[in-house]
């Protein structure tokens, strides 16, 4: 999406696309904010469908010997 010609649209913010970097309308008019088009915001699903955003996950700190039967652990 370029940016508008018109005045229209003054005061709403021309944002990067998270897709394609490209010029984007961050405003209510744009129905695929913050992405520049359709297809920009169908990549970005895409790719959250197929689990390509994930945050590293650390292993579980290991637990402490906690006995699980009274009285067992001790003596």
């Amino acid at each position: 999406m370029s940016k508008p010609a018109d005045s229209s649209n003054a005061g709403y913010r021309i944002v990067s696309c998270p897709a394609c970097r490209g010029d984007s309308l961050y405003a209510s008019d744009n129905p695929f904010r913050p992405f520049c088009s359709e297809r920009c915001k169908n990549l970005d699903f895409g790719a959250w469908a197929s689990e390509s955003y994930r945050l590293q996950a650390h292993p579980p700190a290991p637990k402490e010997d906690v006995p699980d039967e009274p009285g067992e652990g001790l003596q």
